[in-house]
């Protein structure tokens, strides 16, 4: 009997303990989901949403060499084009003007001929990040009636110097010379007397001084026995271009380094440039505008420069 009754006792016993076994694992079943592998699934899928891009907000001025606005100006109008928050105003007066002007906050943007160092004191001109966005060639040029296709360099000096004042002295007509100079502040001036005469110049009384390369083209073409100079960019039929010491001034004499009177066109920022001024500046080196506006407004692309040029001079092969 008692061997009956254990017996009973351990069969319950045993049924007990599987039932709530069971029931332990039923209920980890329940409590623990695979919450951690879909948490991990939906981590790793990758969003749908677009990125926002950054919109261009701000204004810029630009002010300096007259030499270099064509180009500045027809990039600017494009970079407005494609960034509607953004305003540029592209303004002349001369490179000197232009690097006072940026140096002094007045500007966002000093556009020059030369290197700050030819124009400002050296603790200001340290102050200015050089950017550097093409070559520019300057020429002599007369009105179209002057019979005179070449000069010499020191034919140009005496002319600048006033030693000589008719152009039958030259091998031309009977024609008063007329000289149609820029103003000291000028990056072009500066240009062709450095790199054309050697030397700086006075002004000569009776000569006529014009800051803007539009105008001194327009003087020019209009002033029988006129003289002056003026960027590629400005040349046009209305001129007459004079070659130098018998070399054309054109892109290949330039690229080359036959043809010696040309210089860098730098666009000036003091300390490193706001983003919407880097921006601008970062475009106009892009190959829309190097291989664009730079070539067809008469600018040289310094990646076709087959020389380097440093601040004192020097020519070397690249």
């Amino acid at each position: 009997m008692k061997k009956t009754v254990m017996l009973i006792m351990a069969m319950v016993l045993t049924f007990t303990l599987a039932a709530c076994g069971q029931n332990t694992n039923n209920g980890g079943n329940a409590s623990t989901p695979p919450a951690t592998n879909n948490a991990g699934n939906a981590s790793t899928e990758p969003s749908n949403e677009p990125t926002p891009e950054t919109k261009l907000e701000g204004s810029i001025l630009a002010t300096g060499s007259s030499a270099l606005q064509p180009l500045v100006d027809q990039a600017s109008k494009a970079f407005m084009d494609a960034n509607s928050g953004v305003t540029i105003q592209v303004q002349g007066g001369g490179s000197g003007t232009g690097l006072t002007q940026v140096s002094e906050g007045q500007a966002d943007i000093g556009n020059s001929d030369v290197y700050a160092e030819e124009k400002l004191d050296a603790d200001k001109s340290a102050e200015l990040v050089d950017h550097q966005v093409a070559v520019v060639a300057m020429a002599a040029v007369v009105n179209p009636k002057v019979n005179v296709d070449t000069l010499t360099k020191q034919q140009l000096i005496d002319i600048f110097t006033g030693k000589v004042t008719n152009w039958k002295e030259l091998g031309g007509d009977d024609q008063k010379i007329v000289i149609v100079n820029r103003p000291a502040s000028s990056g072009t001036r500066a240009t062709f007397e450095k790199y054309a005469l050697g030397t700086k110049t006075d002004d000569l009384q009776g000569s006529i001084q014009e800051d803007s390369s539009g105008t001194v083209r327009k003087i020019i073409g209009e002033t029988p026995g006129a003289i002056g100079y003026l960027a590629l960019s400005y040349l046009d039929d209305s001129i007459k271009t004079i070659a130098y010491e018998g070399v054309a001034a054109n892109e290949e004499n330039v690229a080359n380094g036959t043809y010696p009177v040309w210089a860098y066109e730098h666009m000036y920022t003091k300390g490193e440039p706001s983003a919407v001024v880097k921006a601008f500046l970062d475009y106009m080196m892009t190959d829309e505008v190097q291989d664009g506006a730079v070539v067809e407004l008469g600018y040289i692309p310094a990646k076709n420069m087959q020389v380097v040029r440093d601040i004192e001079g020097n020519i070397t092969k690249k």
